[in-house]
């Protein structure tokens, strides 16, 4: 780089860490006060799949609660992860039906580069949230040039339920090139309706931030959660108004376990990393807070591989480990690849159960064009990953992820099933 260079990235970091020191709200309170379904007293647990086709790559899945009862799940999809067609795309819930609708185009290269009119090479992680103004916000990420550690983050929103979009535009995330900042956890909704935004950077370092926005979806500030290079894709959970835990993917080559900070300032300053018990073999995890039972968190508790997700609980102080279910594993005990029979009985089983509407030659079809996709020399890998779980306004949790980068599972239950596990 020139010194003319140098100078003006010295100005422009100067002038970042010069601006005022905003005032942060304090996390909204976490939702106690739920209208249960009718039936909800008795345990209650459910598996379905928002995506249906089976044709593309689908991966790191996110979902929101929608004013109405109704829900929102998103994902990105396309030939192979960073492919130029990967699209951000969802697919809404019907609570009185019960059933998923059909897949819908949210984001495409072509659209993003046309708001923010610059050219985009590939799309990845979209994350959602529905502020109290009942504003339904979608961030996703983008890259110009090179790979993710060059990422950038857009935003979008709607203002009725997901039906119509803004354009999108990109948040001002580092003083220098606005490079670097990816985006995968839940936001997190502050009193006033402002929101945090979990980052995490893969450039010069692997770390995490707390980036604080304000209404409009402005940049306000970032507070740093981690240093270093093994920490990514924070997740934050609020435990009252002024405190929260983080918990972060590790990403270096010694401890392979789960790291957590606290912040007890509304997310302004977080403590050094520590590791916990759960196991991490470098993967994504989600948690969220219950009334009565402290947290619970989905995660591939692996040294190595992703072939098994679990779902635990946690007390607040996260020292006791509570392992409630698998929610998915491979057949295979240590996760080697299986033969394409058995793979194409487990997927026939699950696809079946997704769409029961699908006759025989149109599922034949379909899972054969998969095969070809997932498949080598008769062997296919399994993968379960990329958690992203909310509670509703009915007091259900809802819980999406990764089938094997297949199709976006969701799982939900209520507190009666959760007590019953615990």
């Amino acid at each position: 780089m020139t010194l003319g260079g140098l100078g003006l990235a010295a100005v422009f970091a100067f002038a970042w860490q010069s601006k005022p020191q905003p005032q942060l709200a304090g996390f909204a309170l976490p939702q106690t006060q739920v209208v249960p379904l009718a039936g909800d007293q008795q345990p209650v647990f459910e598996s379905r799949f928002a995506s249906s086709n089976l044709q593309n790559f689908a991966h790191a899945s996110a979902i929101t609660a929608l004013p109405n009862g109704d829900l929102l799940s998103v994902w990105f999809a396309g030939s192979r992860e960073g492919a130029a067609d990967v699209q951000i795309r969802g697919a809404r819930f019907d609570v009185r039906s019960g059933t998923w609708g059909e897949e819908m185009i949210l984001a495409t290269r072509e659209s993003t580069q046309r708001g923010l009119q610059k050219h985009i090479r590939k799309l990845g992680n979209p994350v959602v949230v529905v502020t109290p103004d009942e504003r339904l916000w979608m961030f996703y990420v983008s890259v110009s040039i090179g790979g993710w550690a060059a990422s950038s983050i857009n935003a979008m929103f709607s203002d009725d339920l997901g039906n119509t979009w803004s354009t999108p535009r990109q948040l001002v995330t580092s003083p220098f090139l606005n490079i670097s900042t990816l985006v995968r956890g839940a936001p997190v909704v502050h009193a006033d309706g402002s929101i945090g935004l979990p980052v995490y950077h893969e450039f010069l370092g692997k770390f995490a931030e707390y980036l604080y926005l304000d209404r409009n979806g402005e940049v306000v500030d970032k507070f740093r959660i981690s240093h270093g290079n093994h920490s990514l894709q924070p997740t934050v959970v609020p435990l009252d108004g002024q405190r929260a835990v983080a918990m972060l993917r590790y990403a270096g080559d010694e401890l392979h376990r789960v790291l957590a900070s606290r912040t007890e300032d509304g997310g302004q300053t977080w403590s050094a990393p520590v590791p916990l018990a759960p196991n991490n073999p470098n993967s994504s995890l989600a948690a969220i807070v219950t009334p009565r039972h402290g947290l619970l968190v989905a995660l591939n508790d692996l040294t190595e591989g992703r072939f098994r997700l679990s779902l635990y609980g946690a007390d607040a102080e996260l020292q006791q480990w509570t392992p409630l279910m698998d929610l998915d594993e491979s057949p295979d005990p240590e996760g080697d690849p299986v033969d394409e029979a058995t793979y194409q009985s487990l997927l026939r089983a699950e696809y079946r159960q997704a769409r029961a509407d699908l006759g025989d030659a149109d599922l034949d079809a379909l899972l054969e064009r998969h095969d070809r996709r997932v498949c080598k020399r008769g062997r296919c890998n399994l993968e379960y990953d990329y958690p992203y779980v909310i509670r509703g306004a009915d007091g259900r949790y809802h819980l999406v992820y990764s089938w094997n980068h297949s199709f976006i599972k969701h799982v939900s239950f209520n507190d009666a099933w959760l007590e019953q596990q615990l």
